[in-house]
């Protein structure tokens, strides 16, 4: 009997106790990875923890106090501990996570060696990944998933990590194909990146009946959800203003972030702020039927790889209005699905009127997200990683 691909998944990005959805995807995949007989997945998720008296506040002391080694939802998982410098030392964090892991890892792998590290965020943990693989001479593959392409590339000290993690992978993944053509241009290896679509429940983001579901959230008219972090980049100011057009409309921001107190004041100062419902960091078990409620789902980020929000909002049967970001166009394919808009008010006004006008049918919205499932993300990383691995 073939013994086990060895997987070491490194991760900056995995749910904890103090952020239960931070990451949910990447959690996702692995769990999927991990549960099948032909591997040994085995989680690493390093905790950023800054100099005292940093580490004194209140967000720093809750990752302090998270377990060093615990069982996850079902799933082993190591959270070692690396000194983080907050706004100034991004550049530096590979190295120091690195330095942190690699006593942990050098021990794991003595135990019972790896055949593959693979990373699934590009910064910090690609470059990471590079040391601690040339430390134990194991192949590893990098995930690229849209922030860590567009924001840390941007620092030319960032950059030339990326590129030298890139250079050294055995095998590069992008969430989209959008993001592949940004990562080529950044002067990556378009041979060696392939298209890995994120997963989907296809058994818990389903349509419902939306007239009672918007009635037990006593909601009678239009309803607008946007799922995501309340920061800049997401632009959910530019939905909340939008929302003045429809008086008779409610929109739900679910999530939580450092632009909600402006968020809030916005809303009073439009005099929406009656039909604005901050839900804050909602449980992604309660996401399926809040998304399905929904008459659009209105995500229009300055900048994404391919938004699972957009993905599940389709799969509820939920039209969808977007940004020109990342693979948007990768997703809608038709106007059953959604519009494609500007970063503007006037453009989400102009597209939520026109759905609303004409909803499409629910199950042809659905119908757009068919081929998504964790089950093709698990059977693709498994090939990618036992082909990086020397293993297919």
């Amino acid at each position: 009997m073939n013994q086990p691909l060895r997987v070491l998944t490194l991760s900056t990005l995995f749910p904890h106790a103090a952020a239960a959805n931070f990451g949910i995807f990447v959690e996702r995949q692995t769990a999927e990875l991990a549960g099948r007989p032909a591997t040994d997945v085995t989680i690493i998720n390093p905790i950023g923890i800054p100099p005292w008296p940093l580490r004194k506040l209140g967000q720093y002391r809750a990752l302090n106090a998270l377990p060093k080694q615990e069982e996850w939802r079902g799933l082993d998982i190591y959270r070692p501990r690396f000194m983080l410098l907050p706004k100034i030392g991004g550049a530096s964090n590979p190295r120091r996570i690195a330095d942190a892991l690699l006593p942990l890892v050098k021990q794991l792998h003595e135990q019972t060696p790896f055949d593959v590290i693979d990373a699934e965020f590009f910064y910090p943990d690609g470059p990471a990944a590079m040391r601690l693989a040339a430390a134990l001479d194991i192949p590893f593959t990098i995930k690229a998933r849209g922030a860590d392409i567009h924001h840390w590339s941007s620092d030319p000290r960032c950059r030339d990590q990326i590129l030298q993690a890139a250079d050294k992978a055995s095998a590069l993944l992008a969430v989209s194909g959008a993001l592949k053509q940004d990562m080529i241009a950044l002067g990556m290896d378009g041979d060696k990146i392939s298209v890995h679509y994120t997963g989907l429940d296809q058994d818990k983001f389903v349509p419902v009946d939306r007239v009672a579901a918007k009635q037990a959230l006593g909601v009678s008219g239009p309803l607008f959800i946007t799922s995501g972090a309340l920061i800049a980049r997401k632009n959910q100011d530019l939905v909340i203003r939008a929302l003045a057009s429809f008086p008779d409309a409610h929109l739900m921001l679910a999530g939580q972030g450092e632009e909600e107190h402006a968020y809030r004041a916005l809303a009073s100062q439009l005099g929406v702020a009656d039909r604005v419902r901050f839900l804050g960091s909602v449980p992604h078990d309660q996401m399926p039927h809040l998304t399905a409620a929904a008459d659009i789902a209105i995500l229009v980020s300055k900048s994404e790889g391919l938004a699972n929000a957009w993905v599940e909002a389709l799969a509820c049967g939920t039209p969808v209005i977007i940004s020109e970001a990342g693979g948007a166009r990768e997703l809608v394919t038709s106007a059953g699905a959604g519009r494609v808009v500007d970063q503007t008010v006037e453009a989400i006004v102009t597209a939520a009127k026109a759905i609303l006008a004409e909803p499409p049918a629910q199950e042809l919205v659905r119908s757009s997200v068919s081929r998504f499932s964790w089950k093709n993300n698990g059977d693709q990383l498994l090939v990618i990683l036992s082909k990086a691995a020397n293993k297919a």
